[in-house]
């Protein structure tokens, strides 16, 4: 187990980790703000889903998750159909509209992790990949609100 000075700045670390969200936040459209990329991504990593669902793997209210929808759908970049199955509910998907631009988004991100990271050698950023990876792991799927309970360690007899 890791000494208690090093969760310590791991914990500063992670908070720093806002900054570089938001310094990749502003290669966003303007008429794009994070919460419509996170959406458009959702949708397309799990495909059409009810609003529900969404708003469940967004970690976010319902209330919440309809103004970030109603953006998307003003801008048509995701649809919003009646559900078959539930005609008083709606599916959402994305639209050709949208899938371009999570390409240019993807682009954009791609081009600014590269020029940031310039200096880094390609062993370094496999190697941070994977341990986020891994932490992401360790933590479970946050946006189902999994976590792990404290262990209690019992001292070797």
């Amino acid at each position: 187990m890791a000494a208690q000075s090093q969760y310590e700045e791991l914990a500063r670390q992670l908070s720093a980790i806002g900054a570089v969200k938001r310094e990749m936040g502003r290669i966003l459209p303007p008429d794009c703000p994070p919460a419509s990329a996170g959406v458009l991504t959702l949708l397309d990593r799990f495909g059409e889903m009810r609003m529900s669902k969404l708003a469940e793997l967004l970690a976010i209210d319902m209330s919440v998750t309809s103004r970030h929808v109603a953006h998307a759908a003003e801008r048509g970049w995701i649809e919003r159909e009646p559900d078959p199955q539930d005609k008083r509910s709606r599916l959402l998907r994305l639209t050709p509209s949208g899938r371009l631009l999570l390409a240019e988004l993807s682009e954009r991100y791609t081009a600014s992790l590269a020029r940031y990271l310039d200096d880094w050698s390609d062993s370094d950023v496999g190697r941070l990949n994977e341990l986020l990876a891994r932490l992401r792991t360790s933590f479970g799927d946050c946006r189902t609100r999994a976590h792990h309970e404290p262990t209690t360690r019992t001292p070797a007899e």
